[in-house]
């Protein structure tokens, strides 16, 4: 590493050393007297499973890059998030590991959003697999039933081409264009998570079993439509019209798409 870089690797750590509170540390006394902040280096290194006077050089931007198995340590050690734990990766001059998973339940606040809208407009909440975790009361309204008992009953790209109906719900350049979105974004989560299988497994399904997957697969795209208009076909109200935006919650890899209804 460079001068700067574990200067700022150094820095780093002492901060959150610092804001580590000896109650943390098993078998510390909560008297015991403290001239500063924080845990002892050698008592992190215990944690960490390291030996304190590598930590030490660590912290002093003495020692050689670290391996990426220390760097985990380190990241578990100061229990840090997901985000906090890629920036400690990027100090080192290391790629952050690839994520695991999405959380698998949205946060309190977020449902407060999701409640608090509910007569103001649709909400719905899904995972970088995209699999719908939530929804609010106007959303169910709007779209009907989200699920199904299948497999893949939550996912949104097994329902873009398995779900009866949706060119009647959507139209059908609606429902093309949730097609082609649908298959992209699943482009996009397979090259997030290689490695999950359920995706691997739901990809398997779709290209397998459906002609029309395979023809938007064909395409090669991939990303993220974070904002577009969309035209739904209500059985009570009739046709709709909304400008749809999707917000990312990046550190549990949740999207929170808003349906704003659209006036002209």
């Amino acid at each position: 590493m460079r001068g700067d870089e574990r200067s700022g690797l150094g820095e780093y750590l002492r901060h959150h050393r610092s804001q580590l509170a000896p109650l943390d540390r098993p078998g510390v006394s909560p008297l015991s007297h403290r001239r500063v902040p924080g845990l002892r280096r050698q008592e992190l290194a215990d944690i960490a499973g390291i030996s304190v006077e590598y930590y030490t050089r660590l912290e002093q931007g003495r020692a050689a890059r670290p391996s990426r198995e220390i760097l985990a340590s380190l990241a578990r050690a100061f229990r840090l998030s997901n985000a906090e734990r890629d920036h400690l990766f990027r100090l080192a001059g290391e790629r952050p590991p690839p994520s695991r998973a999405p959380a698998t339940e949205i946060r309190p606040g977020l449902q407060q959003l999701l409640d608090g809208l509910n007569d103001v407009m649709p909400v719905t909440v899904h995972d970088g697999r995209l699999d719908v975790l939530a929804f609010n009361t106007a959303a169910a309204d709007l779209f009907g039933p989200l699920f199904d008992d299948g497999s893949y009953g939550r996912n949104i790209a097994y329902q873009a081409f398995t779900a009866t109906g949706l060119d009647k719900v959507l139209g059908n350049v609606g429902a093309e264009q949730l097609a082609r979105v649908a298959t992209a974004e699943l482009r996009k989560a397979l090259s997030h998570y290689p490695e999950d299988e359920y995706l691997r497994s739901l990809f398997r399904e779709l290209s397998t079993s459906n002609p029309e997957f395979d023809r938007h697969w064909q395409k090669g795209e991939i990303g993220t439509w974070s904002s577009a208009m969309k035209h739904v076909n209500h059985p009570t109200q009739g046709p709709l019209t909304f400008d749809s935006e999707m917000l990312h919650d990046p550190e549990n890899d949740h999207w929170v798409m808003l349906f704003t209804p659209h006036h002209t």
